[in-house]
């Protein structure tokens, strides 16, 4: 087995708990029927993903609202309210990436879809996004995952071979997009099934 030097975190679903039921239940008093069919329909994932991609936020609120002037409030809550959204950080993995961190064997860096208009609130609030050697935001790069642009920008940007990097997200197409270029990967379920993978690829954690 090639011995890994690289560990690639996603952020999102991964070390941090963002969920935009945080606000929206609340927003349709506890409906979730309510709620899922706005989300599923009106503030879509993929919406949310263009975002993501570097489409500013101000403009992506006016251009829904516009098509659907019936839902103003709710979809002007999306990003006014996005903080809430914050459910804080995922514990267990964050003492992963602590060890990792603080392993001079591995180098340890994030890739992550995130608007460049948020990520600045999320560097504040969480000090361990200052635990990595870098950090590839999507927004900024005005491209996202899964498309194989951002993995080849983190390879350029931190010098990683890929048969020597593993990939940690939560999202099975980001995977396996990581995998079509050479990078192995683990989807991410949960801290404990993290360690358990990580220890195949005879990763020791402190």
């Amino acid at each position: 087995m090639t011995k890994i030097d690289t560990i690639i975190f996603d952020l999102g679903g991964v070390l941090i708990d963002w969920n935009p039921e945080y606000v929206f239940l609340n927003a349709f008093k506890g409906d979730r029927e309510k709620m899922q069919w706005f989300l599923e329909n009106i503030c879509t994932m993929a919406w949310n993903e263009n975002q993501d991609a570097g489409y500013p936020l101000e403009k992506a609120t006016k251009d829904l609202v516009e098509k659907f002037p019936e839902h103003e409030k709710y979809i002007r809550m999306y990003y006014g309210e996005w903080e809430k959204m914050l459910g804080g950080p995922i514990v267990g993995c964050v003492s992963i990436l602590k060890s990792l961190a603080d392993n001079k064997d591995y180098k340890v860096v994030a890739l992550t879809n995130w608007s460049s208009e948020t990520f600045p609130i999320a560097k504040k609030r969480y000090e361990f996004l200052s635990w990595f050697e870098g950090i590839v935001v999507s927004g900024e790069e005005k491209t996202r995952k899964p498309f194989k642009e951002i993995y080849q920008i983190a390879i350029q940007r931190f010098n990683l071979v890929p048969e020597k990097t593993i990939f940690i997200d939560d999202n099975i197409l980001n995977i396996k997009a990581a995998n079509a270029l050479g990078i192995k990967g683990i989807h991410f379920k949960n801290p404990a099934q993290l360690i358990s993978e990580l220890e195949n690829y005879k990763i020791q954690l402190s």
